[in-house]
């Protein structure tokens, strides 16, 4: 396995809104994996992809692993996304090698049974900062009562040399999700918005 110093899950799990009871209560979840940056202290890497074959697979099971066993089986996760934060001393690209490409996507995907493209964050931080992970639906991206947010951080790192490699999921929609989806919308153009206005 590739360098990793440790593992930091965040559980979130929302039950009430305003006071009031959320109809499907839901729980999120991030999982982070703290690594050497494969590429530190080599300069500018022309090819990044040796290291991305040999490290982004097994973090992407690892990851998704946690990701399953905390929502209680693949079956259970309904949003995913997932995202990188490099220290300072990495290249931004470093982050995208390891959580773009299939050896990462495709992995956590096929482990969620998703179809969806992933959603992401990416950032060159230092150790610390909070990220704040998107997720949408595994199969249907568009499906809006899905679009929501988990965040993370992990408080000494990335250290400069180190990348951290994040896997998120949810076990439902956001809390009491009410604002509609694009099957059920109205058309709405620029000339209709005019019309409402001067109407006004």
């Amino acid at each position: 396995m590739t360098d990793i110093r440790k593992v930091v899950a965040v559980v979130d799990e929302v039950l009430l809104e305003l006071g009031r009871p959320v109809a499907a209560p839901v729980r999120r979840v991030a999982v982070a994996a703290v690594i050497r940056n494969p590429w530190a202290g080599r300069g500018f890497v022309a090819d990044l992809q040796p290291e991305v074959e040999s490290v982004a697979p097994e973090l992407a099971q690892l990851l998704t692993g946690r990701l399953i066993a905390e929502l209680g089986g693949a079956d259970r996760v309904e949003a995913f996304g997932k995202a990188a934060v490099v220290g300072l001393d990495g290249e931004a690209e470093h982050g995208g090698a390891l959580i773009h490409t299939p050896y990462f996507g495709n992995v956590l995907r096929e482990m969620t049974e998703g179809t969806s493209i992933i959603v992401f964050n990416d950032e060159r931080l230092p150790a610390g900062e909070p990220l704040t992970v998107p997720l949408w639906h595994k199969t249907a991206a568009a499906t809006r009562s899905h679009y929501q947010t988990v965040q993370i951080r992990v408080p000494d790192a990335p250290r400069p040399d180190e990348i951290v490699v994040i896997a998120a999921a949810a076990s439902g929609p956001r809390p009491n999700a009410r604002i509609g989806d694009r099957r059920t919308d109205p058309v709405v153009r620029l000339a209709d918005l005019e019309k409402l206005e001067s109407a006004r």
